[in-house]
């Protein structure tokens, strides 16, 4: 088992974030403070914002009643905020879709986008289900006493005491990624006495505009099997061969970051077609159809989100349409991540430098970069940043670079800012998603932590790293001869 036995049993107390020490409140001058004004930069309606999001008659930033100069001067540069309204919001958002279908459908967050144990326990409070693709996943969510009927195990590699912690501690659903794969679940499966709930993850052969490492439904992809050439109809047999493998359903993610509607409904049609098929060839229905994710978000001004409630509202129609009569209508799934969690976070730096560069190109550095936000590098994700208690007057384009020894740990590049100085706070929006999920410790250097902020307070999810933390698993140096 790759669970340790003495932390076997979760310890929900001690992990609920509600009765989390809270370290720093709103100062006087945001008690007393009698107006803010929405920042002249920000649109009616842009999501790259947290909800809560504020600016104060001397352009200083709020977010959930917090200012960032209190909150960086308490914990920190670089830091991870997370606003609890916003992710509760979007939580809400979809909840209300979900509970209007018929039947109503299902949430299973993605944890790959951000996961704590806080993290669970919020979603356990919530009546969420979590998508693990690991583990480390699973085991951050037992320590949080999460409720195990309600977690989907994903990846395309999952190792033989992963499969067996699932197993053991009673997951939902497992989703088999390939026949060896079904052939282990079946093994361990039948050695531990039990029956293993079963997804088939399908590549439907949908190609979502996307960037090509976030696209997943396609036929030549890692992921799944593939709806051509008979590669999928192989794995259905296999798993309704099998005596301690139970096929609940299929699963079928065509990618992330996704602002068209007509993908997810496109991928629900692919799905109900073959249910059809599988009905009428095998007499086989499944009780399960699992859309994945892939919702966008709104990291700049150009990105235009999908209306959630009018993509999952179409996909309740085309699957209500396509189930037989004789049939259930399938239970929808769907597993939003990015969606739930990104717009409501944002990171603080503290400005170490500036510099201009023979053609005139304006550089800031600042205490982060590509260890705590890998994407731009990587994805070449862009983002939106604002200076802390500087007028929007007289802006400047910077290019925003990391501390981090690599000529590609660059930010942003071409914000336009106010005029930046050594000490300002640089406050970056939208890295709620895959920033402290991806971070590092690349150079040696200690990860941010991570706080929640509501109505003029902040509570701690994840401390901070220190140098020692750094040395916890390095072993003294010996001697090889």
């Amino acid at each position: 088992m790759i669970f340790p036995k003495s932390e076997k049993e979760p310890n929900p107390k001690r992990n609920n974030p509600r009765e989390s020490l809270t370290l720093c409140v709103a100062n006087d001058r945001l008690k007393t403070m009698t107006r803010t004004r929405i920042n002249p930069w920000r649109r009616e309606g842009d999501g790259m914002f947290p909800i809560t999001y504020r600016m104060d008659e001397h352009h200083h930033i709020f977010i959930g009643g917090m200012s960032v100069r209190d909150l960086a001067e308490c914990y920190g540069t670089p830091l991870y905020v997370l606003d609890y309204a916003t992710m509760l919001g979007r939580i809400r958002q979809f909840q209300g879709a979900l509970d209007e279908m018929m039947p109503p459908g299902h949430a299973f967050y993605a944890g790959k986008a951000f996961l704590c144990t806080a993290m669970a326990g919020f979603l356990n409070d919530q009546g969420w289900g979590l998508d693990v693709v690991s583990g480390g996943e699973l085991y951050t969510a037992l320590q949080a006493g999460f409720d195990m009927t309600k977690i989907v195990f994903h990846g395309n590699v999952k190792t033989q005491e992963e499969i067996e912690a699932a197993l053991r501690y009673g997951v939902g659903y497992v989703v088999a990624d390939s026949l060896d794969e079904l052939v282990l679940l079946n093994e361990t499966a039948r050695r531990l006495d039990k029956e293993a709930p079963v997804l088939l993850r399908l590549t439907p052969g949908i190609e979502a505009h996307t960037h090509a490492f976030i696209q997943t439904g396609q036929f030549d992809s890692k992921f799944g099997f593939a709806m051509k050439d008979g590669i999928h109809e192989e794995a259905v047999d296999a798993a309704l061969s099998y005596s301690h493998i139970k096929l609940k359903g299929f699963h079928a993610h065509i990618g992330s970051q996704i602002f068209d509607e007509d993908p997810f409904v496109h991928n629900a049609e692919r799905l109900m077609s073959f249910f059809g098929t599988l009905w009428e060839k095998r007499g086989f229905w499944p009780e399960v159809l699992d859309i994945g994710g892939g919702f966008g978000v709104q990291y700049t001004p150009l990105d235009d989100p999908p209306d959630v409630t009018r993509v999952l509202m179409r996909v309740n129609r085309t699957v209500q349409a396509m189930t037989p009569r004789a049939c259930q209508v399938p239970l929808v799934f769907i597993e939003p991540g990015r969606a739930i969690v990104a717009e409501a976070g944002v990171t603080i730096y503290r400005v170490h430098a500036t510099k201009t560069v023979p053609g005139g190109k304006h550089y800031v550095a600042v205490d982060g970069g590509m260890g705590d936000n890998i994407r731009p590098a990587l994805y070449q994700a862009a983002y939106s940043a604002q200076v802390d208690g500087k007028p929007p007057e007289e802006m400047i384009r910077y290019t925003i670079a990391g501390r981090y020894c690599e000529s590609g740990d660059i930010l942003i590049r071409d914000v336009s800012l106010s005029p930046v100085e050594v000490g300002d706070y640089l406050v970056v929006f939208g890295t709620g998603a895959y920033n402290y999920a991806m971070s590092s410790n690349y150079n040696r250097v200690p990860r941010p932590a991570v706080v929640v902020v509501s109505q003029g307070r902040s509570t701690p999810w994840v401390k901070r790293e220190t140098y020692q933390d750094l040395l916890t698993q390095d072993l003294p140096w010996k001697g090889l001869e």
